[in-house]
Order: C-alpha cells, then sequence, then structure tokens
C-alpha cells in the first residue's frame, strides 16, 4: 500500500515521499523498513535510534527527523484503522454447518455463518453477515442484527435483543437470570425473572462477562457502549450510550450509568444507584447512592481531590501513631509527677 493511499485513507495530511510501500504496522518499538508507526509522545523519538519505520502518524509535524510523516488530529485513532487493514482476522466461511442445530421456526440472513455445535432455538431471528462461532447457545426468541460476531461458548438466553455490528466474546453470557429473592419462612423464594436483556448496535461484551435479565422490563445497554472482560451487570440495569466499563466491575440491581461513564477495574456498583453521565470513577472504588459528574476514587467513593487528602494523612498515620505514643507517654509520667507532690 503506497503512504499516499494510506494518507487519504486516515483523512492525514502526508509530508514526504508518497510513493513508499508500506506493507504493516508497528509499534515504535518494533517498527522496522516497510512498516508505518505513530508517536503521541515526543519521548518515543529516542526509540528511532534503533528502529526506523518508513513512516509516522503524528499529530503535528516533528522537524529534523528524516522519516515521511502523516498528520492527522488522532494518531492512535489513524493507527487503529490502519491495523484492520493489515491484520484481517481470518473468519470462518459464510456457511450453516451441518453439525449445527437450526430450527426450521429460525430465520436467518444472508451470509450468516453458524459453526459446528451451535444450538439455534425456535423463532429466532438473525441478521446477514453475522458470524456464531462453535458451541453458542441461541435461546427461544432472540433477535441478533446484522454484521454480529459471536466468538466461543457464549449463550444468550430467551427473547435478548441484540443490535447491528455488536461483538461478544467468548463464554459471555447474555439473559442469565437475575438475583432476586424474597425471604419468607426463613427460606429464601426465587423471585421469576421474567424480563429480557436488550444490547443496542455497536456494543462490544469482553470475555466471560455476564448480564442479567430483568426481573420485569428490560437490562439495556445502549449504543457504543464497550465492556470489558468478567463485568457483571445485574438485573435491570441501565447502561447510557459509549459508557466504559473495566474488567471485574459489578453494577447492582437497577443502577443507572449515564452516557459516556467510565468506570475502572473492579469498580463495585451497589443497588439503585445513579451514575450521572460523563462521571470517571477509579479502579476498586465503591459506589451508593447518587453520583454527580465529576472523578471519584475510594470505597465509598468521594471526590477525587478529597480522595488524595485523605490518602495523603493516611500515609503520615504510623508518623501520626508513634507521636500520639509519645505525648501519652509524656502525659502518664507528668501525671506520675503531680501523684508523687501531693
Amino acid at each position: 500500500m503506497k503512504l499516499r493511499e494510506i494518507a487519504e485513507f486516515i483523512n492525514g495530511k502526508l509530508i514526504g515521499d508518497g510513493d513508499i510501500d508500506i506493507v504493516g504496522a508497528a509499534n515504535i518499538s518494533d517498527a522496522k523498513e516497510g512498516y508505518i508507526s505513530f508517536i503521541i509522545d515526543k519521548k518515543w523519538l529516542s526509540s528511532l535510534a534503533k528502529n526506523k519505520p518508513s513512516a509516522l502518524i503524528l499529530k503535528e509535524e516533528i522537524k529534523g527527523i528524516d522519516v515521511p510523516q502523516i498528520i492527522v488530529r488522532n494518531p492512535l485513532y489513524g493507527f487503529a484503522k490502519l491495523l484492520s487493514v493489515f491484520y484481517k482476522v481470518p473468519h470462518p466461511k459464510r456457511e450453516i454447518s451441518k453439525y449445527a442445530y437450526v430450527s426450521e421456526k429460525a430465520v436467518i440472513g444472508e451470509d450468516v455463518s453458524i459453526q459446528p455445535n451451535v444450538f439455534i432455538s425456535d423463532n429466532v431471528k438473525i441478521g446477514s453477515g453475522t458470524i456464531i462461532y462453535h458451541n453458542v447457545f441461541v435461546g427461544y426468541g432472540v433477535e441478533i442484527g446484522d454484521n454480529c460476531l459471536i466468538y466461543p461458548n457464549v449463550v444468550i438466553n430467551y427473547n435478548v435483543k441484540i443490535g447491528n455490528n455488536v461483538i461478544i466474546q467468548a463464554g459471555a453470557v447474555i439473559g442469565s437470570d437475575g438475583f432476586g429473592y424474597v425471604q419468607e419462612g426463613g427460606i429464601h423464594y426465587k423471585i421469576p425473572q421474567v424480563g429480557t436483556v436488550i444490547i443496542e448496535d455497536n456494543v462490544e461484551i469482553g470475555a466471560n462477562t455476564t448480564i442479567d435479565r430483568a426481573t420485569l422490563g428490560a437490562t439495556v445497554i445502549k449504543g457504543g457502549t464497550k465492556i470489558d472482560n468478567l463485568v457483571q451487570i445485574g438485573h435491570n440495569v441501565k447502561v447510557g450510550s459509549n459508557v466504559i466499563l473495566v474488567s471485574q466491575t459489578g453494577i447492582g440491581g437497577s443502577s443507572e450509568i449515564g452516557d459516556g461513564a467510565v468506570l475502572g477495574g473492579q469498580v463495585g456498583i451497589a443497588d439503585h444507584v445513579i451514575v450521572e453521565a460523563g462521571t470517571m470513577i477509579a479502579a476498586k472504588a465503591g459506589v451508593m447512592g447518587k453520583l454527580s459528574r465529576g472523578i471519584y476514587c475510594g470505597a465509598p467513593a468521594i471526590p477525587h481531590k478529597e480522595w488524595w487528602k485523605a490518602i495523603a494523612v493516611f500515609n503520615k498515620l504510623p508518623e501520626l501513631k508513634r507521636r500520639v505514643d509519645e505525648l501519652e507517654k509524656k502525659l502518664k509520667d507528668l501525671q506520675q509527677q503531680i501523684n508523687n507532690r501531693t
């Protein structure tokens, strides 16, 4: 691929020879002749002493380097687009395996791939261009949109609705029962979970993530949201659009996560929590009640500036304890002296 073609593809300004042939994309630490790389921090320039890519993607021109440059607003985004060009995932043929079970009552779109040991139940609808890998279970009444990618061992339980361009990584379970019980006579009685799950367009769901169906109504994941591996989303949760949920996050039932929120790894969200749009929650934070838009840390979560102040005090606790012990000893000695005089 000619460098000028790459510049056009990522909508960048080319500086240098556009006739150079580019055969791949690589990190700056691994790049060599014939490869294109990117730089988002000038500290990375030191790698050019050992590695010499044939071109660089940058936010602004860097003078004094003998490498053609493509200038774009977001170098990492431009580089990501190139990876999809140079490195294609080898998906299976667009056919329905004779070793798959597909109900006669299912409606299957064009150019769909269904691999061995897949089970497609009655009244399922699968859109055009969707790929379903081995050992996937698709329950009664499920609807899956166009151009979805469902990796091995995924379970999609009954009546779940999935939009277009959704990626579900291996081992995820969509539509498992919500965790709902009522105690009567010292026994936990299971509350039937008769709602559903709605996954909108352009969502990605990580490996071994679980999304529970609603008790009534729907658990909803809105468009563009990206969910990491090992995330638990409880019944009746509403996750807004373009949200990021990092690994091992757990969201309790009936909570609402606003558009564009970012939750770090191992964040715990209690039941009935509201997190406003655009909020950022640091790793391992614990959230109760309502969080207004902002940045939060700690358990229970507090504004990050207050958290840093608290951590500064926490780090001084050993010294503070030592000083208190000394003062207590002096006070005890002083009291003893007073007692001796009387």
